[in-house]
């Protein structure tokens, strides 16, 4: 039984990578004929062909873990609280780049985009919202779109809904994570029209800006987002943290002057 789990899902994410046995076995380096058998159940796979095989179809850690349990095996990767000694040199690292992007906002977040740590400068972002959705866990995605949230203050609403959704949908595509999924499911419930009426798109722009209208005037905004390199733990491999940057000079202008921490 066992044996058919870990080859249902080793298919799984093959199919959702695109890839062909062949293409799979080539790449990790095993017969056609074994890599078959595996997905079929008749065989059972290593685990250096699970490593291998996980590496080639780029499977989340989490999963990873969950892969090596079906088939027997013990987890390879660990998954610490943030709060754990171990990752102090991770918080702390967190805590430089927020801090060193003020006066513009940023947060970090964890897979399911709940904040874990945010800068001063966010401020910026929720002085016009309500404690509701302020209520930690904050979910960064809940608290942009949700009516009761940023969603009224964003000119571009519709634009900024239909990027966050694609945003999400190549996550989905990339983790198959149930809680992405169930967040995109209600997120694409929020309403997204705007009785405001965003500035025509520049031909030449290379990327969608968030534009907010705030009690400081129109601000508009391009994001980023950075992750750890070489994680080995779960929960470092999950975190990211979004910069926001001002998208012209009139909106750094504001930030700047009006930044009095």
């Amino acid at each position: 039984m066992a044996t058919m789990v870990v080859g249902k899902h080793i298919r799984q994410w093959r199919e959702r990578r695109r890839l062909s046995q062949m293409q799979l076995a080539l790449d990790a380096e095993i017969s056609p004929r074994h890599l078959s058998f595996i997905e079929t159940g008749r065989s059972q796979p290593s685990t250096g062909t699970i490593d291998r095989l996980a590496e080639r179809l780029d499977i989340p850690f989490r999963a990873r873990n969950s892969l090596l349990t079906a088939a027997g095996f013990a987890p390879r990767h660990g998954e610490r609280s943030l709060d754990d000694p171990a990752m102090a040199v991770a918080r702390n690292s967190i805590q430089h780049i927020l801090k060193g992007h003020e006066p513009y906002p940023a947060i970090a977040v964890d897979r399911h985009w709940n904040v874990v740590a945010m800068n001063d400068a966010i401020s910026f972002f929720t002085e016009q919202i309500g404690t509701t959705l302020l209520v930690p866990p904050i979910n960064a995605i809940k608290l942009a779109l949700h009516p009761d949230g940023l969603a009224p203050q964003i000119v571009n609403l519709a634009e900024w809904h239909s990027h966050v959704l694609e945003q999400l949908d190549q996550q989905i595509a990339s983790s198959a994570d149930p809680g992405l999924i169930e967040l995109r499911d209600e997120v694409a419930s929020y309403p997204h029209e705007s009785d405001k009426t965003p500035p025509p798109a520049d031909p030449d722009r290379i990327w969608v800006p968030l534009i907010l209208d705030t009690v400081l005037g129109r601000l508009s905004f391009v994001a980023t987002i950075t992750i750890f390199g070489t994680p080995v733990d779960i929960t470092l491999s999950e975190l990211a943290i979004e910069a926001f940057f001002p998208a012209d000079e009139k909106t750094a202008e504001i930030l700047h002057s009006n930044w009095t921490r």
